[in-house]
């Protein structure tokens, strides 16, 4: 169930002034800790501690491979890749990595089943609560729960 709050859009500069939108909500984050204890009870032989080792061990192999220049493909969730927030220079001479190249940023896409083609139908939509009131907590179950495509 994917959980939203309405928020109205309060930029002036933007086509869609003065207009109501939703944003996704999440509740909780779940880290590898948690992760491994839910995959641990899915009927695998597998303990939480044996699944915590290999998806940590899993996140440090992304990262060197991708200071290393490739791109990790994880079939069924993402391929992961590094991008740059990068500054122009007047001309190519003048660029230097230290001056114009001002962050390395992730890069996610989602790929198979986690792609949003695939997800379309499977998808069911709840108002979380009052985006504008500062709660951020409240559930608020309303009518306004749709199964739609994303």
């Amino acid at each position: 169930m994917i959980r939203y709050k309405k928020y109205l859009n309060s930029n002036p500069e933007s086509k869609g002034y003065n207009k109501w939108y939703a944003r996704a909500v999440a509740e909780e984050t779940i880290g590898i800790d948690k992760l491994s204890a839910h995959m641990a009870n899915h009927n695998t032989p597998f303990s939480k501690g044996c699944i915590k080792g290999v998806l940590q061990d899993m996140v440090a192999c992304i990262k060197e491979l991708l200071l290393e220049g490739k791109n990790v493909k994880i079939e069924d969730l993402a391929i992961f890749s590094v991008g740059m927030t990068t500054t122009g220079a007047e001309t190519a001479k003048e660029f230097s990595p230290a001056a114009n190249i001002k962050a390395c940023t992730l890069r996610c896409r989602a790929t198979g089943q986690l792609r949003p083609a695939t997800m379309k139908g499977d998808v069911e939509y709840r108002e979380y609560g009052d985006y504008s009131s500062g709660a951020t907590n409240k559930k608020t179950d309303t009518s306004e729960v749709g199964k739609d495509g994303m």
